[in-house]
């Protein structure tokens, strides 16, 4: 009873992951194709309460407005850059007030690291006065026990919010998009810092491993099971056979 009770729980995980992974695969698909699609005005706040984030994951959006002074960086290792720089550094955030009425964080692009001092690469201030850009979409991430404090305006979550807040921006004073926005290339200023369009489009996808995983241990279970029953039939076959042979014994 108990051996079918733990094959029946192994099954139920490992068709769940089976599920998981088609809606994975599903989802990958769907951001591959709107990467390089038109873009759209980017959400705001009558929109915020119901977003639905795996639908606006890595679209491409439009806002009009200007930037705020102030910037942040954001710990990366950039392995495989789309421009001329790449390796450890920081993606630099900008506040951005839309015309809307709202503030998103822009990441503006990558800077190597020990260049993300605004004095250390001259000619890369954000753009004064009104612009309209165009960028990816991102959802905010959240941390965890194990993720690092933001130190000396170095980041290592992305958390719109906090960020915008630590720049002297209240929220309750004013309306903080709950995502942020990554700039296309062509953003690049001359200078070439910050570096953009290194949005990193990725995606942890573990559930082919946990379905082999749980199906794998159904099939050991099975194995151990069979491999016991046979056990205790050959033993009890055994027995019976000692047991006709004590009575033949005792008739002669």
């Amino acid at each position: 009873m108990a051996t079918a009770v733990v094959f029946a729980v192994l099954l139920t995980l490992g068709s769940w992951q089976v599920a998981r992974l088609t809606w994975k695969l599903e989802l990958i698909e769907r951001v591959e194709s709107r990467v390089d699609a038109a873009p759209v005005p980017a959400p705001g706040p009558a929109a915020w309460p119901d977003l639905e984030t795996d639908e606006w994951d890595y679209r491409p959006v439009e806002v009009s407005g200007r930037f705020l002074d102030g910037e942040l960086y954001y710990y990366i290792a950039l392995s495989d850059a789309r421009g001329p720089v790449g390796g450890p550094g920081y993606f630099v955030y900008a506040p951005f007030e839309t015309d809307d009425g709202f503030v998103v964080m822009v990441n503006r692009g990558f800077v190597p690291d020990g260049r993300q001092a605004p004095e250390s690469r001259p000619g890369s201030e954000a753009p004064d006065g009104p612009v309209t850009l165009t960028g990816l979409w991102r959802r905010d991430e959240r941390g965890n026990m194990f993720t690092l404090e933001a130190d000396k305006g170095i980041w290592f979550v992305r958390e719109s919010r906090k960020m915008a807040a630590s720049l002297g921006i209240n929220p309750r004073e004013t309306r903080v998009a709950p995502f942020t926005i990554d700039a296309r290339a062509d953003f690049t200023p001359a200078s070439g810092l910050p570096q953009a369009g290194e949005t990193i489009v990725s995606f942890t996808n573990n559930h082919l491993q946990y379905v082999v995983t749980w199906y794998g241990l159904a099939l050991v279970l099975l194995a151990v099971f069979f491999a016991y029953a046979r056990g205790e039939a050959r033993r009890g076959g055994d027995a019976r056979g000692e047991a006709r042979r004590g009575r033949d014994d005792r008739g002669v």
